[in-house]
């Protein structure tokens, strides 16, 4: 598994790598604006303003209006004209969705590996387990969700799917955003959380598929309960 990054897609980041182009200033406010709503800094339910919006990212009204329209595109937020872009709830139902296509995603990449490569897997992830655990005992939601989203990942990446890896890399954010949506439920459950981890860690390195799947679809709809059942 690749090293840590921030909330950001791997492979899809604003800073300059070796010859890379430099971003757009329609890319970094589309990235700033985005991480904003991810850890919370801007709510659902917010409207936003393209003047205050240039004002605090220091750029013209131009770049914060192809990053507004760009992240309509992706569902983040609606835009009313004259009035503002609106930052978009998760629904239950939209919950529901991103939560059974990670159940899928994680457990195909685990039922596609190797023996070998489920067995590397296990003590790299056992020390994220490690590390986030020490990120709830301090009450740091936002690091929690930074490194857990690094341990999923891990489940898809050992497939050696690059397909797979992409989407799963594409609803990152929304699943950062359901984490921190149910902060409270997290960290009233940490215990709990760090023991599951710990448990599906176990259940990928043994090659049992079936029982990693089940185990984590009961693990995803604990860690989410509250969301996922408003939608019953």
């Amino acid at each position: 598994m690749t090293g840590d990054t921030e909330l950001g897609e791997p492979g899809e980041t604003s800073a300059p790598a070796g010859g890379a182009r430099e971003p757009s200033a329609a890319e970094r406010a589309h990235d700033g604006i985005r991480e904003r709503i991810v850890v919370g800094a801007i709510r659902p339910g917010q409207m936003l303003s393209e003047n205050e919006l240039a004002a605090e990212l220091g750029m013209s009204r131009t770049p914060i209006r192809q990053a507004l329209a760009r992240l309509q595109d992706e569902g983040w937020l609606t835009i009313y004209p004259k009035r503002g872009a609106l930052v978009r709830e998760i629904t239950p139902a939209e919950a529901r969705a991103l939560a059974d296509a990670a159940v899928l995603l994680e457990s195909d990449g685990v039922r596609g590996a190797g023996a070998r490569e489920l067995l590397a897997l296990g003590p790299r992830l056992a020390g994220l387990v490690s590390r986030h655990e020490a990120a709830l005992a301090a009450g740091d939601v936002d690091g929690f969700v930074r490194l857990t989203l690094l341990f999923h990942r891990g489940f898809v990446e050992v497939g050696g799917n690059p397909v797979l890896l992409d989407m799963y890399d594409r609803l990152r954010h929304r699943q950062a955003m359901m984490l921190l949506r149910d902060r409270g439920e997290i960290l009233a459950r940490a215990a709990a959380i760090v023991a599951e981890h710990r448990a599906l860690v176990g259940l990928a390195a043994s090659g049992d598929a079936n029982r990693f799947r089940r185990a984590l679809a009961a693990h995803v709809t604990e860690t989410h309960g509250e969301l996922l059942r408003a939608e019953d």
